[in-house]
């Protein structure tokens, strides 16, 4: 089991943080990771500092691994957070100050700029570990109503439609899906993450105009006599797609 350290602000930057959007797909759903503090009602986004000797993509990185036990991710930065009132008062300081756990609440008690990023992750390999400040965290749906601190609801909001805006530049699946998948269920993803229904007809032949996807000689088991083949992702294409970009718009 991963130890949990105690926070030392000494290591870290004043005024520059981190929060990581951290996607997961699993039974239909687009899941994301949050933790929930032990002396506070609120729930939060992984986040964190920026260390005196590392960039702001390897503090990403850093982050993402602690909470999911996972590192190579597909992580994107989106999006810079400046609004002067964001961490004017956090709530979470006050508990934590109240409860005795925060020894330095001056460094939390400053003005943060937050850069924002997201992570596309295999939600089967994840393995949700909580910080020093929280008592777990969890997988939850994007439908489901929380309690979130200081402006963490407009991040992960900002994050979805970042992602949305991917889908017409970038191919999307690659570390949110199993190794084989059926085409309904990469179409299930898409229609996830876009919040509305595509024609069945339109998507297969998109996705194989792209030729990103390789098709199996098996089928799905378990399912109607027709069971719908099994496709894969052609990495190196796939790869190089991430890197010359996509047309077309969803």
């Amino acid at each position: 089991m991963t130890e949990i350290k105690p926070f030392n602000s000494t290591e870290y930057m004043n005024h520059i943080s981190l929060d990581c959007v951290i996607f997961g797909f699993n039974n239909n759903e687009l899941k994301v990771l949050l933790l929930h503090l032990k002396y506070s009602k609120e729930n939060t986004l992984p986040g964190g500092f920026l260390k005196y000797d590392e960039t702001l993509e390897q503090a990403a990185q850093r982050i993402v691994k602690e909470r999911t036990g996972l590192d190579n991710l597909f992580l994107k930065q989106f999006k810079v957070f400046s609004d002067p009132e964001r961490s004017r008062s956090n709530k979470a300081v006050m508990d934590g100050i109240i409860a005795g756990t925060i020894p330095d609440p001056s460094f939390f008690e400053n003005r943060f700029i937050t850069v924002g990023f997201y992570a596309l992750v295999d939600f089967l390999k994840v393995k949700p570990t909580p910080d020093f400040y929280s008592d777990h965290c969890d997988w939850v749906s994007l439908n489901t109503e929380l309690s979130m601190l200081l402006d963490h609801k407009q991040i992960i909001q900002e994050a979805i439609v970042t992602l949305r805006l991917q889908l017409n530049q970038q191919p999307i699946g690659l570390k949110l899906l199993p190794e084989k998948f059926t085409m309904p269920e990469l179409q299930k993803l898409y229609e996830t993450i876009l919040g509305r229904d595509l024609d069945r007809r339109n998507f297969q032949r998109k996705m194989l105009n792209y030729n990103i996807l390789d098709k199996l000689q098996e089928r799905k088991t378990g399912g109607a006599h027709k069971s719908p083949y099994l496709y894969s992702f052609n990495v190196e294409r796939y790869q190089e797609a991430l890197k010359d970009g996509l047309s077309g718009i969803w």
